[in-house]
């Protein structure tokens, strides 16, 4: 096996990687790569490509959906007809238009939500640990307290690091306007949810939306338990934030086109584990060799003392974490040579034309 696509839920682990002796690259159709051992497949010279842009659109408007639902209660007031109760009531349904949003993360997901919610006629206030440029009329707030105490919703778009594991807890939770709804379509361990669990019974929350959880499931099925299961006012759904198709097609030709380009040209533009390196087309005539190295001292004078013999066209060079990886155009008639040189070097992971 050369090339490798997996979704979420298939585990590339280390046992893995290493019995696949001819792999040259990794395509995670999603946005996540937890499910691959990144550090493993540094190591051996594997580039792993994923998807983090595809679905940011189809994750905006189902927040924007949601919302809308919490704000009217329509999940308790679906429930309810469907187990034959007509509950007509107005008591702390509201419209959207006027009140505040404040999105934690403020990257593709959460600026395409800034754009959203403000032709919806909501404020939009932000943070993120990075200086990010302001859509529209949003404005950024300066601390992520700041956030919580303003927002009548609060929406969570940031990735699973460990700056963001936990990140919501009571201690949040507490600082958040009385009254308020939490959403959280990012990452499954950014919340306690037995913490968001007793604001909702206490009140203090008026209701929260959950697309993802601290345990999934492997498959669809029974037996999934929540503590915010019963909860009034309470909207769940099994992490399909993505789940479109017009995401699932643009996942589908970004990753392949990323893996296309990386086997022809040796393309490592956005790899996630990788050193980003390319080269333009320089003809016909024109070899390009690929070597991936590990990032030692000394490397780039052992390859140069090779190529001071031959006619460069291009060479570029790049290092990430323990690799680095080095792409040259050269003369067709002595690349077959030249690589077998580049190869024979002990610093040499993978070298190929």
């Amino acid at each position: 096996v050369h090339i490798i696509g997996v979704r979420s839920k298939t585990q590339l682990t280390e046992k893995v990687l290493r019995s696949a002796k001819h792999l040259l690259a990794i395509g995670c159709f999603c946005i996540g790569t937890n499910q691959v051992d990144l550090k493993v497949a540094q190591e051996l010279g594997i580039p792993v490509f994923n998807s983090p842009y595809a679905n940011s659109r189809s994750v905006a408007e189902l927040v924007i959906g949601q919302i809308i639902t919490l704000a009217r209660q329509l999940g308790d007031r679906n429930r309810e007809l469907h187990d034959g109760t007509w509950n007509k009531i107005a008591k702390n349904c509201t419209e959207i238009r006027g009140k505040t949003l404040g999105i934690i993360g403020y990257g593709h997901i959460g600026t395409q939500l800034s754009v959203l919610a403000e032709a919806m006629g909501l404020r939009v206030i932000f943070y993120d640990i990075m200086p990010k440029l302001a859509l529209g009329n949003a404005s950024v707030v300066g601390s992520l307290d700041e956030l919580l105490g303003t927002a009548d919703y609060v929406s969570l778009h940031v990735p699973a690091t460990g700056t963001t594991k936990d990140m919501i807890t009571k201690i949040e939770l507490a600082k958040m306007k009385p009254g308020a709804y939490l959403l959280n379509a990012s990452r499954g361990n950014v919340c306690i949810l037995e913490d968001v669990a007793e604001a909702l019974k206490s009140g203090h929350l008026a209701g929260c939306y959950v697309d993802v959880f601290p345990s999934e499931p492997k498959g669809n099925g029974p037996g999934f338990v929540t503590p915010l299961q019963g909860l009034p006012n309470v909207l769940l759904s099994p992490h399909i934030g993505g789940s479109t198709e017009e995401a699932q097609a643009g996942i589908g030709q970004e990753v392949s086109s990323k893996l296309i380009k990386f086997v022809h040209d040796g393309c490592s533009l956005e790899s996630v584990n990788f050193p980003n390196v390319d080269l333009p087309y320089q003809g016909a005539d024109v070899h390009r060799i690929l070597n991936i190295h590990r990032n030692v001292p000394g490397v780039l004078k052992e390859i140069n003392s090779i190529l001071e013999t031959v006619n460069v066209l291009s060479q570029t060079l790049s290092t990430k974490g323990g690799i680095g990886y080095m792409m040259i155009n050269l003369d067709s008639k002595v690349s077959v040579d030249t690589k077998l040189r580049i190869s024979a070097l002990p610093t040499s992971i993978r070298t190929r034309i």
